[in-house]
């Protein structure tokens, strides 16, 4: 498959990645009649299935052994699955309450959030611009305060939960795949506990809401993973700074659905926060298109460099080989003749 063809293909299955979890709103709104935490006990449930299946069909197990045997890695994995279990739960349950554009708001900052723990955990140094895109957003968090009556906690646990997971997951170095694995095999056997309670008690929705909420429910093991994997075929085709740029697209459709499809009041001051986490993004998005440009700039003038410095070498060598070649190839000379 060609380059051209394959960045195509990275692209359309990026697309679906964003476009799934923009979407996602929808189908846990359909499950609204369910507690939050039963639907995230199903996703939870039905999550290791369905990463089981995916690791018979690639055939990769080898990484669970070597897992096993690293202590650090496994309480690193414990964590990141109570991150993305307080991220995901959240999630759900600000849609059943109708608060889909706070939950965009939380993804949208999420990029700054990433940034501020990489200064205060991981001691990276910031751009100008990337100091300014965090002043900004700080800004917007102040002023959606004071839209909201209230701090945007929603907003607020939703971006630090997922930063603090995706530095979990940068420290455990697991793939997407192996990640969701592991994570939703630490999941399974608390969801699973769980939803057996829920039945005892006579609580569960699984069974007396009919069949088509059955089948929803089980789905969203499938509705989890499904993105995961185009996001991890994305990633292998596509630059990053283009995923970077992508990522966007969630917390769009996210925040076109609060406002078209499920009608939360857009009052000015949500408004101007919401323009400046915008402007915030922008930044960032300047800063790292610019930064990209320069570096391949200094790419290709080390190349232009190394060229003739290569040639240069090569007309050296030449010229060394030349005598000696003319000697090995002369014409012998004739019996008695010197």
């Amino acid at each position: 498959m060609s380059s051209r063809s394959e960045a195509r293909t990275g692209l359309l299955f990026g697309f679906a990645a964003f476009g799934m979890w923009g979407l996602l709103p929808l189908y846990w709104h359909l499950l609204s009649t369910t507690a939050a935490s039963e639907v995230l006990s199903h996703r939870m449930v039905w999550s290791l299935p369905t990463a089981v299946l995916m690791l018979v069909v690639v055939r990769r197990w080898s990484w669970i052994r070597t897992l096993l045997h690293q202590p650090r890695k496994l309480v690193l994995v414990a964590l990141s699955a109570a991150l993305i279990s307080v991220n995901w739960w959240l999630f759900i349950w600000a849609v059943s309450v109708g608060r889909v554009l706070e939950a965009s708001l939380g993804y949208f900052i999420n990029p700054l959030i990433t940034i501020a723990i990489g200064v205060v955990v991981l001691r990276e140094r910031l751009r100008p611009a990337q100091w300014t895109a965090v002043g900004v957003g700080a800004l917007a968090v102040v002023v959606m305060s004071i839209a909201y009556g209230q701090m945007p906690w929603v907003a607020l646990v939703l971006s630090v939960s997922f930063a603090a997971y995706g530095l979990v997951k940068k420290q455990t170095g697991l793939d997407g795949l192996e990640g969701f694995s592991a994570d939703s095999a630490l999941q399974f056997l608390p969801a699973l506990g769980f939803l057996v309670f829920l039945s005892a008690r006579g609580e569960s929705t699984f069974t007396t809401e009919g069949p088509t909420h059955a089948l929803l429910l089980a789905g969203a093991g499938l509705a989890t993973a499904l993105p995961l994997i185009f996001f991890g075929a994305a990633t292998v085709r596509v630059p990053l700074s283009t995923i970077g740029l992508m990522q966007y697209i969630a917390p769009s459709t996210m925040f076109v659905l609060g406002v078209a499809v499920f009608h939360e009041e857009m009052p000015p001051e949500r408004w101007a926060g919401f323009l400046l986490v915008w402007l915030a993004l922008a930044l960032l998005t300047f800063d790292a298109l610019r930064n990209a440009h320069r570096g391949r700039a200094r790419l290709r003038a080390t190349a232009a460099q190394v060229v003739p410095e290569n040639a240069a070498a090569a007309r050296e060598a030449a010229e060394v080989r030349e005598p000696a070649v003319a000697a090995c190839t002369s014409t012998p000379a004739e019996p008695g003749r010197r």
